[in-house]
């Protein structure tokens, strides 16, 4: 049976757009300078904390570097995985939440995949961030995965003593999401962990999503 996907015009830009700014920096071989110049970097947080930020690099501003991190891949495996995931787990968020929430979920959740990432370089390494540019729009989908999971996940879940059924609903996707993430990481070994899988992103940007779920399914329901 043919699944039908929602409509969803503001996915369908955000989709566009990041293919867009694929393009010419696959067709001209200006990949690894990309991510340098436009990925996230968790080390420039410490440097900016120390105050030594060079300026010898023409680098983006560090607090732009979670957005314009999700617009870069490194390759078309990797822009196809994350399109079709942008696409499928957006439009649904869109159909029930609306452009504007979906597209709030995915910048929160592309700062979100930052924030996971450099603690995860702090975790293994303190003081000492990970040098290895964050790219790529998984984090910020991460989020739309989330909130996707937490509103559509079909399972019942029962209240435990004092903790509200949602809560425990919650806690279950993000035990199972970072243990995933988690096996995957473990699977690709210290490099998988320290930065070359965006593991702390994933992670991040999944926690937000599911935190943004409910509020903004309120919001949308109390506007309605």
């Amino acid at each position: 049976m043919a699944v039908t996907l929602p409509r969803g015009p503001a996915t369908n830009a955000l989709a566009a757009l990041t293919l867009l700014a694929f393009l010419p920096v696959q067709l001209t071989g200006q990949t690894d300078r990309a991510a340098i110049l436009a990925g996230f970097i968790p080390e420039r947080v410490n440097a900016l904390a120390a105050q030594n930020i060079s300026m010898d690099m023409p680098w983006l501003p560090l607090w732009l570097t979670p957005l314009s991190a999700a617009l870069v891949h490194g390759g078309w495996l990797h822009l196809g995985f994350n399109l079709l995931m942008l696409i499928f787990c957006g439009r649904y968020v869109e159909q029930l939440l609306g452009q504007g929430r979906m597209i709030l979920i995915y910048v929160i959740g592309a700062y979100a995949a930052a924030v996971g990432q450099w603690a995860t370089a702090e975790l293994l390494s303190p003081g000492n961030g990970s040098l290895v540019p964050m790219i790529g729009a998984s984090g910020a989908i991460s989020a739309l995965l989330g909130t996707y999971a937490m509103i559509f996940s079909q399972r019942g879940v029962k209240a435990f003593g004092p903790v509200p059924a949602y809560f425990v609903r919650m806690a279950w996707l993000a035990a199972a999401w970072v243990g995933l993430q988690l096996l995957i990481g473990f699977a690709g070994g210290y490099d998988s962990l320290f930065g070359s899988v965006a593991i702390g992103a994933h992670i991040g940007g999944f926690l937000a999503g599911l935190l943004l779920a409910r509020p903004l399914l309120a919001h949308r329901f109390r506007r309605a």
